[in-house]
């Protein structure tokens, strides 16, 4: 079972000094980097580490970290640090959220598309034909979707009579209903 513990936000940097201060108010011991990634897109990553004679005493070190020897902590440079707060700020707020919730629905239908019908792959080579096959594909979606849609209460409107239909309207003289029925 997960319990509470410190995330990175709950340490304070400072970049100037460059050192990192824990919820205890223990100041990092070493800072390192920045060492690039793993991935080539990823942001570069600082480590800020502490010692295990800062770290063994504390009474938080369950909450903090489960290693052996001492707390780590990793956190992009200042410029991406500074970015990453102000967007997580923003994300709080009424605009980004109704934002959100479009993106949200669109990646909901792709998420379909890619697990529920396995677009992933093209069952077909060639671009025409791989075209043809994402246009089948949503038309069977949308058929999906309509298909599961609650009925409506009211009967649709129908169409407003012809001039003709309604002469005959007017004339009290009787139409058949439909083409099929004409000569029975």
């Amino acid at each position: 079972m997960w319990s509470e513990g410190f995330d990175r936000d709950d340490f304070h940097i400072d970049f100037d000094r460059r050192q990192v201060t824990c919820p205890q108010g223990q100041v990092s011991a070493g800072w390192h980097g920045p060492y690039p990634t793993s991935s080539p897109t990823a942001a570069p990553l600082i480590v800020a580490r502490f010692t295990k004679s800062q770290c063994q005493p504390c009474p938080d070190r369950p909450r903090c970290t489960s290693s052996s020897d001492a707390r780590n902590v990793g956190f992009p440079p200042q410029e991406l640090r500074d970015l990453q707060v102000r967007v997580r700020a923003e994300q709080q707020s009424p605009e980004w959220k109704a934002r959100y919730a479009v993106r949200s629905g669109v990646e909901g239908t792709i998420n379909g598309f890619a697990h529920g019908h396995g677009m992933r792959r093209c069952r077909y080579r060639g671009q025409p034909k791989a075209h043809l096959q994402h246009v089948l594909t949503a038309i069977a979606v949308n058929i999906e979707r309509l298909s599961s849609q609650p009925e409506t209460e009211k009967p649709s409107s129908s169409r407003p009579p012809t001039a003709f239909q309604a002469f005959l309207d007017q004339q009290s003289i009787p139409r058949s209903k439909s083409w099929r029925t004409l000569g029975t």
